[in-house]
């Protein structure tokens, strides 16, 4: 079911920009053809799943320096088996970054699509949704990458490569931000 939920939004996402347009396009051909989509074990690419972290302030976003690219990046990842890629999104931010995280709403609220490669020849195709925290100190867990930091919206833009950046625009247009 969250396959099809997923590519519902998909036909009727009004795209941020061109990299996403081309994300979404990607997405509604590639998914049908996925045995597993979920699955990072069954083939080179997979449906991953991120969330962009604002305070409950609205005026902060949470990102971690990713031990393995050198980039800061919202949190996100894998798919566990069993687990929604809403769920997912949840848990990789409350690894990763280490605070109380919770959906903007029940269910989670997806903003935002990139498809983009991952480590050892993968394609990932992040489903991006918008989470909430009270702007307390990270604290990642074990094993994560050991910087994480809350930054203004201008510093998470400054920082930010051309996916990331898309969905910092989309949470705060979202939100009423700008």
């Amino acid at each position: 079911m969250a396959v099809a939920s997923a590519v519902r939004w998909a036909e009727t996402h009004a795209a941020v920009d061109e990299r996403e347009r081309e994300s979404i396009a990607t997405f509604l051909r590639v998914v049908p053809t996925l045995p597993a989509p979920f699955d990072e074990h069954s083939g080179p690419v997979h449906i991953t799943a991120s969330g962009i972290l604002v305070s409950d302030a609205g005026d902060r976003v949470a990102l971690h320096l990713h031990k393995r690219l050198g980039m800061w990046l919202q949190p996100g990842g894998h798919i566990e088996p069993g687990e929604s890629p809403a769920d997912g999104a949840l848990r990789e931010a409350t690894e990763e970054i280490g605070v109380a995280v919770r959906h903007e709403r029940d269910g989670g609220l997806l903003l935002h699509l990139d498809v983009h490669p991952g480590p050892k020849g993968h394609t990932h195709l992040d489903l991006r949704y918008l989470l909430r925290a009270p702007e307390t100190p990270p604290r990642p867990a074990a094993g994560e990458s050991t910087e994480a930091a809350w930054f203004a919206w201008d510093g998470a833009l400054a920082v930010a490569d051309a996916g990331l950046a898309g969905a910092l625009v989309a949470a705060k247009a979202l939100l009423g931000l700008g």
